[in-house]
């Protein structure tokens, strides 16, 4: 599943376009006053401001080899979030690695090496090397419906979880996470989950608006 492009909203916007573009050294590709959208890889991250605007939960896919590399870098320029003093964790059942650090609105951002990618780097890690936005967190305390809805869009499998609490949509590229926030709270820090809404571009395109998925064409 391939995200081309995810819109999120910030109160913070001024704040967000340095952090992305001068801490992370990503690169602008169109600002507003209201919106302004980062190229990461493949893919395109949109900030738009909204005073109401609440964390999210989002992962950039990096070089299957890379965890490493990019665990040095980000420490040059972040704080990590660790998970059992560790700071890259280890998520065997997907064949994958995370490091995960805040951004300025407190949104939990990770950098995952998918090994089942096979997509290995021989250069040095920058934010050259990340491939795209690979996860955004939906919340729902109705994960089966959600999933039922994405179908109806287009097909979407069933990668890692249950209809419960936790439900992992798509693949190794791209990923939906729902999450019930009554059950779950967010890895690696226990942030209570907010419903935050946002709106996708790619294989999907919808706005998710209170709770509900809105197709766009």
């Amino acid at each position: 599943m391939k995200i081309n492009e995810l819109i999120i909203f910030t109160n913070n916007l001024n704040q967000q376009i340095d952090f992305y573009s001068t801490i992370l050294e990503l690169p602008i590709v169109n600002s507003t006053p209201e919106s302004t959208s980062i190229k990461i890889g493949d893919s395109i991250l949109t900030f738009q401001y909204n005073k109401n605007a609440v964390p999210y939960h989002f992962a950039l896919n990096i070089p299957s080899n890379k965890e490493k590399e990019a665990l040095y870098w980000l420490k040059e320029r972040v704080d990590i979030l660790t998970f059992d003093e560790k700071e890259i964790i280890d998520f065997s059942n997907w064949n994958a690695k995370a490091i995960y650090f805040y951004d300025l609105d407190k949104n939990i951002v990770e950098f995952i090496a998918r090994k089942n990618l096979k997509v290995n780097s021989n250069s040095k890690f920058s934010s050259k090397c990340i491939l795209n936005i690979s996860e955004v967190g939906l919340v729902t305390n109705k994960i089966e419906e959600t999933f039922e809805k994405l179908n109806t869009i287009n097909s979407v499998e069933v990668f890692s979880g249950d209809f419960e609490r936790f439900c992992a949509l798509g693949d190794d590229n791209g990923l939906f996470i729902l999450v019930n926030n009554n059950l779950k709270k967010w890895f690696p820090t226990g942030d209570l989950i907010q419903q935050s809404d946002f709106i996708i571009k790619g294989d999907f395109n919808f706005e998710y608006t209170n709770g509900e998925i809105i197709e766009i064409m």
